[in-house]
C-alpha cells in the first residue's frame, strides 16, 4: 500500500524537473540572443560543455546543467525546433531531459518503464534496442571481421542507469538514420555482457564507442545527432576519396595500371564528400580507387563538359583501362546504399587484371562448384618489358571486345610470379607471351588447362587462333586436356606494407592525442601503464648500468654466454696465449671429471714420461684455436700410473669402438695408449674417443676418430717409436675437437666413473 500511495503522490504532485520545464528558455541556458549567429551559438556551447562537463565539474548540479546545455544546443541548431520555439515557447521536446508533452506523458518521461525492474524486458531494454544486443562471442566472430568492412557503433547501456534514458531519443534517431547508410549498430547491456564490456574498455554508462578495423574508439562529445554522424564520419581512414579537378583528373585516371584497379568518379554538388560515398569507398577500398568531383567548382567545368553530365543530380562514373570513356554510368537524384552496392560489385574488377595475390586469383576465376556454371580463366603470360607492350594491348583489345561472363580474362608477369609460369609452361615453348586457358577444380590449386601453341603476339592470326580454342572449349570442355597443381601467388602488394603501416599509426597517434585533451583517463589508464612501465624500466636499467661496478656487470653476462655456449657449443676466439693443461691425479679427479658441471666437457691427453713433452707441445697447437670456449676444459693423464685406469674405461666401450685386442693383452699393459684422447662428460656420464695412428711419411692420412684400426697398423704402431712418429700422433685432432664441438661424435656411455685412486699402480 505504501508503495502505491508514494506512486500516486508521484503522479499527483508536479516535479522538480517539471517546474523548470516550464522555466526553460535556451537562449538563456546559452546566454544568447535570438538573433545570435550559428557560429556564435556553437562557440557559447563548446565553452560551456566544458565547463559544465560532469567529468570536471564537481558541482552537484554540473550533471543537469550539462544536459540543459546539450539540449539548448540542439533546439537553436535545428531550423524547425529553433523555429517552433521562436513561435510557440516550445518545441515537441523542449524539456531538457528530452520528455514528451503528448496528453498524460506531458509530465512523466518514464511512462511505463518507470517502475522499471529486470524482469521487465530482458535487460531493461525495450524492443528497439533488443534487435541490436551483442554477446561476447558475436563481438569478436562477427562485428570485429565486419567492422573491416563497415563501421560499428556501439552503445554501452545498463538497467536503473537514467542517463541512458536522457540520451535514448537522440540515440533512437541517429540509429535510423544510419542504419539505412549500411552502418552496424550494436547495445552492450553492462548488466548481462560484463565481459565484453570491459573487453571495450567502457567501464561508465552510458558511453557510446565506434569499432573500424577492429579497433575501438570512444566518442567525447555531447549526443548530438550532428556530433554522432560526425564521429562517425571521423571514424573511417583518411584518404578514402581523393579529390578530383581538372588539373589531376588524368593522374587519377591513368593509375589504373599501377595500382590494378578500376577507378569510379562520383559527381556532385555538395563541397564535402557525402558520407554514404565515404562509406562505399572504404567497404571497397580493396577492389576500387575512387575520386570526388566537386561540380561547383569552377576547376571542374572542363570535366562536366567532356562527359556532358546533368548537374542536378549526383552522377557515378567507372573506369577502367580506358581512361576516356567512361564503363559504366549511374545516375539518380536519390541514391540508395543498395543502388551503389550493386553498381559497384558490379564493377570490381578491371576488364583484363594483372593477378597480383592468390585473393584476387580465387575472386576472379573461382573454384569450379557443381551447382554453378563453369569458369574459365583465359591468362596471357608476358613481361613488363615495352617489348610486350604490343601484344599486352591485343590482349587488353580482346578482353574489351568479350560479352560471355564464363570466361574471364587476366595476365601475369613472368618475372613476378615465376612458380606460378613455371608450372604452365612446363615442356613447353617458354618464348613470351603465352596464353593459357585453365579451369580451376579444387581450393589446393588443381586446375585443368590447355596452353595456345604458337605463343602470342597480337596479330590477327594469334586473336583468331584463340577465339577458335574459346568456341571449342565451349562446345567441349573435354580439350583441356593438360592437368597441374598450381602454388600459391605470390604477393606483389607486399611493398605497400610500410605506407600503409604509416598511415595506421599516424590515425592511432591522433586517436590517442584525442583522448588526452579530451581527459578519458580512465579509459587511458592501460596505455599509460604501459608507458610509464617501459620508462621505469628503461630508467632502472640506465641507472643500474651506471653506478653498478664493472664486475658485477660482467658477471650476468658471463653466465648468460656461459649457458648460451653450454647450448649451441659456439667457438669463440681464444682469451689467452698459452693452453692450460692440468694434470689428471687422486686430488684433481673429482673436480675435474667426477663432479664437472652440466654440460662441461675434460678433453684428456693420454701419455707417458717419455711422450709427455712432445705430446703436449702438439696438443697444444692442435687445440689453442678451442681455449675460447667456456665449456672444455683440458687434462691430461699419465698412462704410466693409471694404466689400469685406462682398461677399465675403455672395457665399458670395447664393443663399440671395435679395439681388437684380447683380454689378456690390456691386462699384461701391452697396448699403447699414448696419444689417445678422450673427451669426458662427467655429468652424464659418456665419452668420445680419439685414437690415433701413424701416418708415417704420408702426412694426409686420416685419424680413426670412432676407434677402428686394422692389426697391421697395431703392429706399426708397436714397431716405430721415434719422435717423430710420436709427434704425428695428434695429425688432425683439430679437425676431432670440431666435431666434438658440433655434437657429430659417437658416444660411449659408462654406467659409473672408476675411482682413480683405488687402480692406480704405483712404479
Amino acid at each position: 500500500q505504501n508503495v502505491i500511495l508514494s506512486a500516486c503522490a508521484a503522479l499527483l504532485l508536479p516535479s522538480k524537473h517539471d517546474l523548470i520545464a516550464a522555466e526553460f528558455d535556451p537562449y538563456k541556458v546559452l546566454g544568447v540572443t535570438r538573433s545570435a549567429s550559428q557560429s556564435e551559438i556553437k562557440k557559447v556551447y563548446k565553452r560551456l560543455a566544458k565547463e559544465w562537463h560532469p567529468d570536471k565539474n564537481k558541482n552537484p548540479e554540473a550533471e543537469d546543467m550539462f544536459i540543459k546545455i546539450t539540449k539548448s544546443y540542439e533546439i537553436l541548431t535545428n531550423e524547425e525546433k529553433k523555429a517552433s520555439y521562436d513561435r510557440y515557447g516550445q518545441t515537441d521536446n523542449t524539456h531538457p531531459y528530452g520528455r514528451g508533452h503528448h496528453g498524460f506523458r506531458h509530465n512523466f518521461y518514464f511512462d511505463e518503464s518507470f517502475f522499471h525492474f529486470p524482469f521487465n524486458n530482458k535487460g531493461g531494454q525495450d524492443f528497439a534496442n533488443s534487435k541490436y544486443t551483442l554477446h561476447f562471442s558475436q563481438y569478436v566472430n562477427e562485428v570485429v571481421p565486419d567492422s573491416f568492412k563497415r563501421p560499428y557503433l556501439i552503445k554501452i547501456t545498463s538497467d536503473w542507469c537514467f542517463s541512458c534514458i536522457h540520451i535514448e531519443p537522440v540515440w533512437k534517431e541517429t540509429v535510423q538514420e544510419l542504419e539505412t547508410l549500411g552502418i552496424g549498430i550494436g547495445v552492450v547491456d553492462v548488466g548481462y555482457e560484463r565481459r565484453l564490456a570491459n573487453h571495450l574498455g567502457a567501464h561508465q554508462t552510458p558511453s557510446i564507442l565506434g569499432v573500424v578495423n577492429g579497433k575501438v574508439s570512444f566518442f567525447h562529445y555531447a549526443v548530438v545527432k550532428g556530433h554522432l554522424m560526425q564521429f562517425i564520419e571521423d571514424l573511417l581512414p583518411q584518404r578514402l576519396v581523393e579529390k578530383v579537378t581538372d588539373k589531376n583528373n588524368q593522374e587519377f585516371l591513368k593509375s589504373w595500371h599501377k595500382l590494378n584497379k578500376p577507378h569510379v568518379l562520383l559527381f556532385d554538388q555538395v563541397p564535402s564528400v557525402p558520407l554514404l560515398y565515404k562509406l562505399t569507398a572504404f567497404a571497397y577500398k580493396d577492389y576500387v580507387q575512387f575520386g570526388y568531383v566537386d561540380q561547383g567548382l569552377s576547376e571542374t567545368a572542363d570535366l562536366l563538359r567532356k562527359f556532358n553530365l546533368n548537374t542536378y543530380a549526383p552522377t557515378m562514373l567507372v573506369f577502367k583501362e580506358d581512361v576516356e570513356k567512361p564503363a559504366d554510368i549511374i545516375q539518380a537524384k536519390g541514391m540508395k546504399k543498395h543502388i551503389i552496392d550493386e553498381f559497384i560489385s558490379n564493377n570490381k574488377f578491371l576488364l583484363a587484371p594483372r593477378l597480383v595475390n592468390q585473393k584476387l586469383f580465387d575472386e576472379l576465376c573461382p573454384v569450379k562448384q557443381f551447382h554453378r556454371r563453369r569458369k574459365y580463366c583465359v591468362l596471357l603470360i608476358t613481361g613488363e618489358e615495352e617489348s610486350f607492350a604490343t601484344g599486352n594491348e591485343a590482349f587488353l583489345s580482346l578482353a574489351s571486345d568479350n560479352t560471355n561472363d564464363v570466361l574471364r580474362f587476366a595476365y601475369v608477369y613472368q618475372r613476378r610470379q615465376q612458380p606460378l609460369c613455371d608450372v604452365l609452361l612446363k615442356n613447353k615453348d617458354s618464348t613470351l607471351p603465352q596464353v593459357v586457358i585453365l579451369e580451376r577444380r579444387n581450393g589446393a590449386g588443381k586446375i585443368l588447362y590447355k596452353p595456345v601453341l604458337g605463343g602470342w603476339n597480337g596479330s590477327k592470326e594469334d586473336k583468331h587462333k584463340l577465339l577458335e580454342e574459346l568456341e571449342r572449349l565451349e562446345k567441349d570442355p573435354s580439350i583441356l586436356n593438360c592437368d597441374a597443381v598450381l602454388p600459391e601467388l605470390n604477393n606483389e602488394l607486399t611493398s605497400m606494407f610500410l605506407t600503409r603501416w604509416i598511415y595506421t599509426a599516424y590515425d592511432y597517434l591522433s586517436e590517442i592525442i584525442a583522448d588526452l585533451l579530451h581527459n578519458n583517463w580512465r579509459e587511458m589508464m592501460p596505455l599509460l601503464s604501459l608507458i610509464f612501465s617501459a620508462l621505469f624500466i628503461l630508467f632502472g636499467t640506465v641507472v643500474i648500468q651506471a653506478f653498478s661496478d664493472s664486475s658485477e656487470e660482467k658477471q650476468p653476462k658471463t653466465k648468460a654466454k656461459e649457458a648460451s655456449n653450454a647450448e649451441n657449443g659456439s667457438i669463440r676466439p681464444p682469451k689467452k696465449n698459452f693452453v692450460e693443461v692440468t694434470e689428471l691425479t687422486d686430488i684433481t679427479y673429482t673436480s675435474n671429471l667426477v663432479k664437472l658441471r652440466p654440460g662441461h666437457i675434460n678433453v684428456v691427453l693420454v701419455l707417458t714420461d717419455s711422450t709427455k713433452n712432445i705430446l703436449l707441445s702438439k696438443f697444444a697447437k692442435e687445440v689453442y684455436s678451442f681455449t675460447g670456449s667456456l665449456t672444455l676444459h683440458f687434462s691430461f693423464l699419465n698412462v704410466d700410473k693409471h694404466s689400469e685406469w685406462m682398461a677399465a674405461v675403455l672395457e665399458y666401450a670395447q664393443d663399440a669402438v671395435q679395439i681388437d685386442t684380447d683380454e689378456e693383452e690390456v691386462y699384461s699393459c701391452k697396448v699403447d695408449y699414448t696419444g689417445y684422447v678422450l673427451a669426458l662428460n662427467g655429468h652424464k656420464k659418456y665419452l668420445c674417443l680419439f685414437k690415433p695412428v701413424y701416418t708415417g711419411e704420408d702426412l694426409d692420412s686420416k685419424p680413426e676418430e670412432e676407434g677402428g684400426g686394422s692389426r697391421s697398423r697395431k703392429g706399426m704402431t708397436r714397431s716405430r717409436s721415434t719422435s717423430l712418429q710420436i709427434h704425428h700422433k695428434l695429425d688432425r685432432l683439430g679437425l676431432w675437437v670440431e666435431r666434438l664441438m658440433e655434437g657429430t661424435l659417437p658416444r660411449y656411455y659408462v654406467p659409473a666413473w672408476p675411482g682413480l685412486d683405488k687402480i692406480t699402480v704405483n712404479k
